[in-house]
């Protein structure tokens, strides 16, 4: 084959490829959030004297670390639905960045043992690896719809500059986890994961500021068809 025509080729939405390709990462999402699990370990007998002895035993802050990632993994999975769920077709770079992506998602179990082991807590090394993890995670899976636009498969595009407005919100999370990670290093690991509850005040006012932007932007976009610079 061609480059040219390598550099053409898609997979429409009906096609057995497009089927196959997100099936199999919907597998890899589900996998992930299972892989969860093994970083909780089976308490002693003892321990199941009571609720207390059950928490104290490690138990507590591994159940934490398992919440947190399950909800991380969810959301991932829940806009990679959104973001395909607009597609038309796939092209050989949307699988590969896909595919990125999802490496990043099935490390989280790996980098969740760190801050789920009641025994690192006090390790700053624990917050920057998972916070890293989630960043590139989070940075992989906002270049899925850039390539996709990139390669037109993108049913409903939107103008350029609310596309703009959606990456700036969805940088909100990677700053405030990149951050966290001289904080845990500073101040300690503790003040490191509370930095990521801005995410609980930050990412609302940022996901609403940035709906009324594309709602205005596409207003606009509207009412002046020639103003509206989609890829085509």
């Amino acid at each position: 084959m061609s480059t040219g025509a390598a550099a053409t080729l898609r997979y429409e939405r009906e096609s057995v490829e497009f089927a196959r390709t997100f099936a199999f990462l919907d597998a890899v999402y589900a996998i992930a959030l299972t892989l969860l699990v093994i970083n909780i370990d089976p308490p002693e007998a003892s321990a199941w004297t009571s609720v207390s002895a059950l928490l104290s035993s490690g138990l507590g802050w591994q159940l934490l670390g398992f919440a947190i990632s399950f909800a991380v993994i969810a959301v991932f999975w829940r806009v990679n639905h959104r973001i395909v769920s607009g597609f038309s077709a796939i092209s050989p770079a949307t699988i590969t960045v896909n595919l990125v992506a999802i490496a990043f998602i099935v490390l989280i179990p790996f980098s969740t043992q760190g801050i789920s082991d009641i025994a690192l807590t006090d390790e700053p090394l624990t917050v920057a690896v998972y916070a890293l993890n989630i960043s590139l995670a989070v940075l992989a899976q906002a270049t899925v719809s850039i390539v996709a636009r990139r390669d037109g498969l993108l049913r409903d595009p939107l103008p350029r500059r609310a596309d703009a407005v959606n990456l700036i919100d969805t940088l909100t999370t990677p700053v405030i986890f990149l951050a966290s990670i001289p904080v845990a290093y500073l101040l300690g690991a503790d003040w490191g994961r509370y930095t990521w509850l801005l995410l609980l005040v930050v990412g609302p006012i940022s996901g609403a500021w940035a709906k009324r932007r594309v709602a205005l932007i596409t207003a606009s976009a509207a009412g002046h068809p020639a103003d509206r610079d989609v890829a085509t």
